[in-house]
């Protein structure tokens, strides 16, 4: 396939992470070593939006101190968005604006770094610029903190939102032991429909430290069991620690959180409350003193905590991207794989776009317990790695030090 002369175009979508910026990074500075290929790089504002409205921020060696920081910059910093987008074949009419300043900008490469539904958004665009022979190349990058895309043993934004969870959930523990006689805790950790981010408070167990309960997605909730769950570790520890999936749900697949009721432009349910419903079921039901923590958005914004294999593994998803889509890969993201546990080691490839978007990657049962309250070793021996290193951060005057694009 041959190699084509243009502009790149990158964007950032969905729910930010601590290391969305790394690849963004491995974007840009791969972008500027494949110069015979790559002129010119733009960044949308705001994801696809920011193409539709032509929001672009060219990038310029005016940039470069600010590209550096993105290594230690959390959330978007180009902005993003939940944006989906129709069927071409029913309504083209924002593909047809795409083309358009596709045309204008002579883009001939487009990245998009996000989860699930950015998947879908990149593939739709792909397929539509097939259709109408539009000659570009279009890569999806991954990035969630839900580790729930296909294909990929995981994704970059997981290890750093895990090592967040359980250092957190550790020093939460530490902090019930002032008392003789404590509280349930009930920590609500996100996650839909797969619990990855939950499981990896289990982590924390490993100092001795960690939750008692550890309830995911991926099994029927029960308060009735769970109920009991909590008065046999109380009665034995007089307190007991409880790290929760936001989406857990009945066997009917009714979701026991507090929802708003409120969806966003997928079609998900604003999720949120299940640990202070609980909390208050803990009170009433048992008479034990209790409290929910929500971790909330702090789970992926903590950029203080970074895991740095999770830093160098976004920054080479970019690079990855880049190469790729220069040597003819298309309609594809890129995808890691472990090859090797001890040492951990991974390599790079890619897969078919179409088959990774809308798709979950849920915690296999060979990694949560009989009783559906924890997890297993194999899921330990799984994350621990992702977890691994701390990323150099830069501080002046006690402040983290952050990108800031005009």
């Amino acid at each position: 396939m041959k190699k084509l002369v243009g502009n790149l175009m990158y964007g950032q979508s969905g729910g930010p992470t601590s290391v969305i910026n790394s690849s963004a990074y491995g974007v840009i500075t791969e972008a500027k070593r494949q110069n015979e290929f790559i002129k010119d790089v733009y960044i949308m504002k705001h994801g696809i939006e920011g193409a539709l409205n032509e929001n672009l921020i060219k990038i310029t060696e005016d940039d470069n101190e600010n590209v550096e920081l993105l290594k230690y910059t959390p959330g978007s910093a180009f902005g993003s968005v939940r944006h989906k987008l129709p069927d071409f074949r029913e309504d083209d009419s924002k593909y047809v604006r795409l083309l358009y300043l596709f045309r204008k900008y002579n883009i001939r490469y487009f990245l998009y770094n996000g989860g699930n539904d950015s998947m879908d958004t990149c593939s739709k665009i792909a397929d539509y610029m097939d259709t109408i022979d539009y000659d570009v190349r279009i890569i999806g990058i991954p990035k969630t903190i839900d580790n729930d895309l296909p294909f990929t043993d995981h994704t970059p934004g997981f290890g750093s939102a895990a090592k967040f969870i359980s250092n957190t959930i550790m020093e939460i523990y530490y902090d019930m032991l002032a008392y003789p006689k404590g509280k349930v805790t009930i920590v609500e950790i996100m996650g839909r429909h797969a619990g990855w981010l939950t499981a990896s408070s289990a982590l924390a167990n490993l100092t001795g430290y960690g939750p008692d309960l550890v309830y995911l997605p991926e099994v029927p909730f029960s308060i009735e069991r769970f109920k009991e769950d909590v008065k046999e570790v109380y009665a034995k520890k007089k307190q007991c620690l409880v790290a929760i999936s936001e989406g857990v749900s009945n066997e009917d697949g009714v979701f026991i959180s507090s929802s708003s009721g409120l969806k966003d432009a997928f079609g998900h349910f604003q999720l949120g409350g299940v640990a202070s419903k609980l909390a208050q079921t803990v009170s009433n039901d048992l008479g034990i003193s209790s409290r929910s923590v929500e971790f909330g958005s702090t789970q992926r914004a903590a950029s203080h905590i970074q895991s740095l294999t999770d830093v160098n593994e976004a920054i080479q998803v970019g690079i990855e991207a880049v190469k790729g889509i220069v040597d003819g890969k298309h309609n594809s993201m890129v995808v890691i794989k472990r090859t090797s546990d001890e040492p951990y080691e991974v390599s790079y490839s890619f897969h078919d776009l179409r088959e990774c978007a809308n798709v979950e990657k849920k915690v296999p049962a060979s990694m949560i317990n009989k009783a559906g309250n924890g997890v297993t070793k194999a899921f330990i021996d799984y994350a621990l790695p992702l977890i691994q290193g701390e990323n150099d951060n830069k501080y002046k005057d006690g402040l983290q030090q952050f990108a800031k694009f005009r």
